[in-house]
């Protein structure tokens, strides 16, 4: 299978310049643990940019094998709030483990000269549990402020999602006009 991976401006992705054309991205909802993280930032929509998005986080780096069952990882800045909600889960004992995510990731085509959505899930929230690995859970937030945008203040979180037992769909795109759709998650038995 073919893996995807799309490191992201996240200077772009707070302070959107229309003259940059780099790769920007936003975790457009998340649930995680039944705890649901406030969609508290209001940025530029790369479409058009005469309008304003709201959103969980911006994208530093979002990837994926390919596989249906392969997880997506994630690299994003949330708000101070966030951190908070997303602190409280790391430290406790976490036994549900269910995530729901919705994104969008934005890359510029330079034949039609406009921002098209290259890598999102098309409104719908994507189910998924957090990623296990090593008996540890792929979900971390970092202590200290990022640095590469000082306002508004923000942290770097990491997440990995795998998929739930059930067909998803992940939308992808290479141009403006050129989309294609790709299965994530594997149906098993009655679900």
């Amino acid at each position: 299978m073919a893996s995807s991976n799309y490191d992201c401006s996240v200077t772009q992705g707070f302070n959107f310049k229309k003259d940059e054309q780099v790769l920007v991205g936003h975790v457009v909802a998340l649930t995680i643990g039944g705890t649901t993280f406030t969609a508290d930032m209001t940025l530029t929509d790369p479409i058009d940019n005469t309008k304003t998005v709201t959103a969980v986080g911006v994208i530093s780096n979002i990837s994926w094998g390919g596989g249906y069952a392969e997880p997506i990882m994630l690299y994003f800045q949330i708000s101070s709030e966030n951190k908070k909600a997303a602190s409280i889960l790391i430290h406790q004992n976490m036994m549900d483990t269910t995530a729901t995510i919705t994104f969008n990731v934005y890359d510029f085509d330079q034949k039609a000269k406009t921002y098209y959505k290259a890598f999102w899930t098309n409104d719908a929230n994507m189910n998924g549990l957090v990623l296990k690995q090593g008996g540890e859970l792929a979900f971390t937030v970092a202590d200290d402020e990022g640095r590469e945008v000082i306002s508004p203040r923000n942290f770097a979180m990491g997440l990995g999602v795998m998929p739930q037992d059930t067909q998803q769909a992940i939308q992808m795109a290479v141009s403006n006009t050129d989309k294609f759709s790709k299965q994530w998650g594997v149906t098993v038995g009655g679900t």
